[in-house]
C-alpha cells in the first residue's frame, strides 16, 4: 500500500493523499468515511431509488464498489421520510453495508418543473416537493443517513450559459459529511468567485456542479481545470454527473477525484457493452454467432472463466437481449465492473507515476487511428503536460 504524503480529517471523513502525478494534476488518495475506506480516484454507480437497476446489493459489492449514489428527491417521494426514519435510513432499506452519497434533489426539481406529461397523482406529489427547501433537503438526507450529502443549490439564471450558486450554512450530523457545490456555468470568473466562497465554508469535500448538461467538452474541461486549480489539495473533489470513460480519464488528469453517472447502467439496458476498445452494441446481428466473452481479458463475473464457470458469450447476450432481462443484467454487471476497474487502473498508474503513458495507451485503444483523437481531449491534456501524439520510448 502506498504511504500517505499528507492527511486531513474532519468529524466523519479522513482524506489521505498517497501519490501525485509528476506531470498532470492527477492524484491518488484514500477517503475514509463512516462505512469504510474508498480509494480515489473513483466512479460511483447510481442507485437512484436505493437500487442499482439490474443488480442486487451483493452483486454491486462484488464489483468492488464501496460508495454509490442515492437520490434524495426520489427517496423523499417514495418510500418517503417516515418510512426511511422507521427502518433506520437507506443503508438498511437497501441492505448496503458500504458508503452512500446523496445528491440534494435540486436537479430533479429543475427537470420536474418542465415535465408536462406527468400522471395526476405524481403531479400532485411533485407540486408538494417542488417546494423542497434547503432545510427539507438536509432533513431528508439526515434521515437517509448518507455518508456524504450535498447542499441544495440556489440556482440563479445568468446571462452566461449555466448558473451560479449560494450555499447556506446547514450542518450535517456528526456521522455525515456535507459537501458544497461550485457553480457558475461556463463563466470562468463566476466559477472562480464561487470557488473562493465555497472554500471559505471549509466543508469536508467540494463538488463541481452544473456540468454534464450538453456543453461542449472543451468548455467542460476549462471549467474543471479552472476549479481544481483553486480547490484545497487535502479535500476530495467531486465532479457531478460525469461517466464516459474518456471524460473520467481526462478529468482525473485535470485534478478531479470522484464521479457519478447513470450512463454505464442505462446503456447496458440498451444492449451496449463498455470495453477498452469502445462501446459494443451487442444487439448487432454479427454478435449472434460470436462465442467470445463480452470483453476478452475482463475480470468481471460475466467474462472471466475459472472457478468452474464457463463465461458468458456475446452470442448468449445477443440471443436474450430483446426477450429476457438477463442480458441487461449481465451487461450492467460488466459495465459497472468496467468503470470501477478503469478507475483502479487509473489509481495504480498514478501511484506508479506512469499516468501520462496510461492516458496515451487508453486513447490508442479507443482510437487506432491517431487522426481520430478528439480535439477537446488533446487540448485539455496538452494543458496539463500530456501530448497524446507522443510515442512512448
Amino acid at each position: 500500500m502506498a504511504a500517505t504524503i499528507a492527511s486531513q480529517s474532519s468529524a466523519a471523513l479522513t482524506f489521505d493523499l498517497v501519490a501525485r502525478c509528476s506531470v498532470t494534476r492527477a492524484r491518488a488518495s484514500c477517503l475514509t468515511l463512516p462505512h469504510g475506506p474508498v480509494q480515489l480516484p473513483m466512479f460511483m454507480p447510481v442507485a437512484t431509488q436505493a437500487s442499482l437497476k439490474g443488480l442486487t446489493p451483493e452483486q454491486l459489492e462484488e464489483t468492488g464498489c464501496r460508495l454509490c449514489l442515492n437520490n434524495t428527491y426520489h427517496l423523499g417521494l417514495k418510500p418517503g421520510q417516515e418510512v426511511l426514519a422507521a427502518i433506520g435510513g437507506a443503508h438498511k432499506l437497501q441492505g448496503w453495508q458500504h458508503n452512500l452519497l446523496t445528491d440534494s434533489g435540486g436537479y430533479e426539481l429543475v427537470l420536474g418543473a418542465f415535465s408536462p406529461l406527468l400522471p395526476g397523482h405524481l403531479l400532485q406529489q411533485l407540486t408538494k416537493y417542488l417546494q423542497l427547501s434547503d432545510e427539507h433537503s438536509i432533513s431528508l438526507q439526515n434521515t437517509i443517513g448518507s455518508d456524504i450529502m450535498m447542499q441544495l443549490d440556489d440556482v440563479l439564471v445568468t446571462t452566461s450559459p449555466g448558473c451560479s450558486s449560494h450555499a447556506r450554512g446547514y450542518a450535517a450530523k456528526h456521522t455525515q459529511n456535507l459537501f458544497c457545490i461550485i457553480q457558475g456555468g461556463l463563466d470562468l470568473e463566476m466559477r472562480r468567485e464561487c470557488c473562493e466562497e465555497m472554500v471559505a465554508r471549509n466543508t469536508p469535500g467540494i463538488a463541481i456542479g452544473g456540468l454534464s448538461g450538453g456543453e461542449a467538452k472543451a468548455d467542460y474541461c476549462r471549467v474543471v481545470a479552472t476549479c481544481t486549480e483553486l480547490l484545497p489539495e487535502l479535500k476530495p473533489r467531486y465532479v457531478m454527473g460525469i461517466g464516459y470513460p474518456e471524460d473520467l480519464v481526462v478529468s482525473v488528469a485535470l485534478g478531479a477525484d470522484m464521479f457519478d453517472c447513470v450512463w454505464p447502467t442505462r446503456t447496458a439496458r440498451f444492449g451496449n457493452a463498455v470495453t477498452k476498445y469502445g462501446v459494443l452494441n451487442v444487439k448487432n446481428a454479427k454478435f449472434g454467432v460470436d462465442f467470445g466473452p463480452i470483453e476478452e481479458g475482463c475480470g468481471c463475473i460475466c467474462c472471466r472463466k475459472g472457478d468452474g464457470g464457463l463465461g458468458i458469450t456475446r452470442a448468449f447476450v445477443h440471443h436474450n437481449i430483446a426477450k429476457e432481462t438477463v442480458s441487461a443484467h449481465l451487461l450492467t454487471l460488466h459495465n459497472v465492473w468496467y468503470q470501477l476497474n478503469l478507475m483502479r487502473e487509473v489509481r495504480d498508474a498514478i501511484i506508479a507515476d506512469r499516468y501520462p503513458a496510461f492516458i496515451r495507451q487508453f486513447f490508442a485503444n479507443l482510437y487506432p487511428n491517431k487522426g481520430d483523437y478528439p480535439e477537446w481531449a488533446m487540448g485539455a491534456l496538452h494543458g496539463v503536460g500530456v501530448d497524446l501524439l507522443e510515442d512512448e520510448t
